[in-house]
């Protein structure tokens, strides 16, 4: 089946007849559906319904052609053709300056009159297919980006003897540089949870590096050291593109619970204790990327059997008024979970808030009951 273009319409605002037949037929043969007005009141009324190209007089019986243009001009986005006999350079200029689109000087060629209506609405077509392509190279851009994000997130879920771990990720509407990563070692875990900033490709791409210059650090024994060597790397890098990351990343050893942490402005990771009882932990230092050779602090926390430690991205923080508020509800959510990916659901079910905007993300690492004791 094939859809008919919509009918453009026209309309001419003219106050001799003759001129007015002339230009109403010359755009009727073009394929515009027009309307005839011959005074500034009745050109104005008809523009308030709706038009594509207006021709317009400057010499009317209730007014000038610039007044009707000045008002016209805020209702309507029609192109705005003048066609008068005042042609110097200055009635040019004024109604250009009033919001004409093109002026023409009677006496005029008919040919000359199609060809200008033609050129403008070229230029709208190739205006629009310019918008089109913007929209579909943005969608193209938003859709490689979330594919970026989600490889960034573990494929599988790590299985830990003695501990229950869980992960997921809830992207907004726009891509943005949320991601979670997580993998065993010989005597437990490594752990990030990061946000870089902006949206798009371009924060998608930062994730990504930050991840792998992270996980290139494995080796070293020492956090501190392994951590102050990827921010070094990453400093250039964040800086040429003028973005910074909030990141906790950690090392959980499975034998005795301990969990050595560097938090570097992310701020929402909770202990949540067995008997329900919970503390936030202390922002260590500055996201990365801000302060070039900053000296982040290694910070410890001992998880005994039945306690928990949930990191969570900042997109919940929209709908809550504090970050006691927050931090309260989330170990709530925690607490009461009978698993890790239980909690991590329940979480992520808070993030589909309409005020919320941005990622959500959630890890929790809880040690089992009995193990150690």
């Amino acid at each position: 089946m094939t859809v008919s273009p919509p009918e453009r319409r026209a309309l001419v605002i003219e106050d001799d007849p003759d001129i007015r037949m002339l230009l109403a037929s010359l755009l009727k043969r073009e394929g515009f559906q027009v309307t005839e007005a011959g005074t500034v009141r009745e050109g104005v009324e008809a523009a308030r319904r709706g038009v594509d190209i207006i021709t317009l007089d400057l010499n009317l019986p209730d007014g000038n052609g610039l007044d009707a243009c000045a008002q016209i001009r805020p209702i309507s986005d029609a192109y705005i053709l003048m066609i008068t006999a005042r042609g110097s350079e200055i009635d040019r200029l004024q109604g250009l300056d009033t919001g004409a689109d093109d002026y023409i000087v009677k006496p005029f060629s008919p040919r000359e009159l199609v060809a200008r209506i033609n050129s403008l609405f070229r230029r709208q077509n190739r205006q629009l297919a310019a918008s089109t392509a913007a929209t579909e190279a943005d969608a193209d851009e938003r859709q490689r980006a979330a594919q970026v994000q989600q490889s960034l997130l573990p494929r599988h879920g790590l299985q830990l003897p003695g501990y229950d771990i869980a992960g997921q990720f809830r992207p907004s509407r726009d891509v943005g540089g949320d991601f979670f990563d997580w993998y065993p070692t010989l005597d437990g875990m490594h752990f990030s949870v990061a946000d870089a900033m902006g949206k798009g490709m371009g924060a998608a791409l930062v994730a990504a590096t930050v991840r792998a210059v992270l996980r290139s650090t494995a080796e070293e024994p020492d956090l501190a050291r392994a951590f102050t060597s990827a921010a070094a790397s990453l400093d250039a890098d964040l800086e040429r593109a003028s973005s910074f990351v909030t990141l906790l990343h950690g090392r959980l050893t499975a034998s005795d619970g301990a969990v050595d942490l560097i938090d570097a402005g992310h701020g929402l990771a909770l202990h949540v204790s067995s008997d329900g009882s919970w503390r936030r932990l202390a922002s260590g230092g500055v996201p990365l990327g801000t302060v070039p050779g900053w000296d982040w602090e290694v910070m410890t926390v001992t998880l005994a059997a039945g306690d928990a430690l949930a990191i969570i991205s900042d997109g919940l923080l929209d709908i809550y008024d504090t970050l006691d508020e927050f931090a309260a509800a989330a170990a709530e959510v925690v607490a009461t979970s009978s698993s890790a990916a239980d909690a991590c659901d329940k979480l992520l079910i808070l993030g589909e808030d309409p005020r919320v905007e941005d990622d959500v993300t959630a890890v929790v690492v809880r040690r089992t009951a009995g193990v150690g004791a």
